[in-house]
């Protein structure tokens, strides 16, 4: 009877965490690497550490993931683009180094020249409750503590303050996957003063707390300005119904809107088990984006190149990115 009882509650917590859309919380470990991304994994010099700093918007001592580009030490007085990567539900400042196998996507992007060399962060995207299996993290400024405004201003200027960092937003990247592709494009959106570049992997875009966190809704508060000066990638899995339904609906509005941007769908998505589900697929598409974002940092070093040997602008921002 205490074993049926047990089994039950077994049962009814795997419902529930199914329903609410948490299968990728059962993908465990780190998602198998290509032999390209073994050989890279291999020779990296890459390392990812945990940092910690004290929040006063939070109140609390919080961590974040870093991982340096190759000889920063060395090259004592280069300046570098950033880019923030969220997590996902239940999740943490480790889970695209432990889960993703990030550092190998990083170092066969640098190896391949398809990525100018970075600073990556990993914020804890958590709120004051702490990460849970049966709530997302709230990128928002909400009652259980204002993460938007930790990472979108105060993380950022501990970035800047520690690190040897390009000033620009054009040279600052936020993105993320499932609920941290919805906090990077919320966060990046109210804060396009710190972020110009923003992607997403199988995010939604609609949020119970109102228009304001919805980037769906929000990106219509934009200016015109706004609008010209953020680039977005998304993508999203063909079996993620939700997902990929927002992730269309997004790419279509910001269309109609001339805001820049870019959309695949990819086999897989979310998922129980399989090659193209949970961090499987995160890991196979975090190449994507950061190639994407690699381009709009060569398109802003040649811009800002141009402009600074004659003195005016000889193009406008780059616009054609179609799928």
């Amino acid at each position: 009877m205490k074993f049926q009882r047990v089994l039950g509650m077994g049962v009814a917590l795997v419902s529930t965490l199914a329903v609410g859309g948490y299968w990728y919380l059962f993908v465990e470990g780190c998602a198998p690497l290509n032999a390209l991304s073994a050989q890279a994994a291999e020779a990296t010099d890459l390392a990812f550490q945990l940092v910690p700093y004290n929040s006063q918007v939070l109140g609390m001592s919080r961590t974040y993931g870093l991982v340096l580009p190759p000889g920063y030490k060395q090259h004592s007085q280069q300046q570098y683009p950033v880019i923030f990567l969220l997590h996902g539900g239940h999740g943490n400042a480790t889970d695209w180094n432990l889960k993703g196998n990030a550092l190998p996507v990083i170092q066969q992007l640098y190896n391949t020249q398809r990525l100018p060399a970075a600073i990556f962060i990993t914020p804890d995207g958590n709120d004051l409750r702490g990460s849970s299996p049966f709530w997302d993290p709230q990128y928002i400024n909400g009652p259980h503590g204002k993460v938007l405004t930790a990472i979108g201003d105060e993380l950022v200027q501990v970035v800047k303050s520690r690190y040897r960092t390009k000033p620009s937003p054009q040279f600052w990247a936020i993105g993320g996957l499932s609920s941290g592709g919805w906090g990077a494009m919320n966060i990046g959106l109210h804060r396009l003063q710190n972020f110009s570049i923003l992607f997403s992997h199988s995010g939604y875009f609609t949020d119970k707390s109102g228009a304001e966190n919805s980037p769906l809704a929000y990106v219509h508060m934009l200016n015109s300005a706004q609008r010209a000066s953020v680039s977005i990638y998304l993508d999203a899995g063909e079996g993620d119904k939700k997902y990929l339904t927002e992730s269309r609906q997004f790419h279509q509005e910001l269309d109609r809107l001339g805001i820049a941007n870019v959309f695949h769908s990819f086999p897989g998505g979310h998922g129980l088990h399989g090659a193209d589900v949970g961090w499987n697929y995160w890991h196979q598409h975090l190449a994507d984006s950061l190639s994407f974002v690699g381009d709009r940092f060569r398109d802003a070093q040649l811009f800002g190149q141009a402009k600074s040997k004659t003195g005016f602008n000889l193009f406008p921002q780059v616009k054609c990115l179609k799928n």
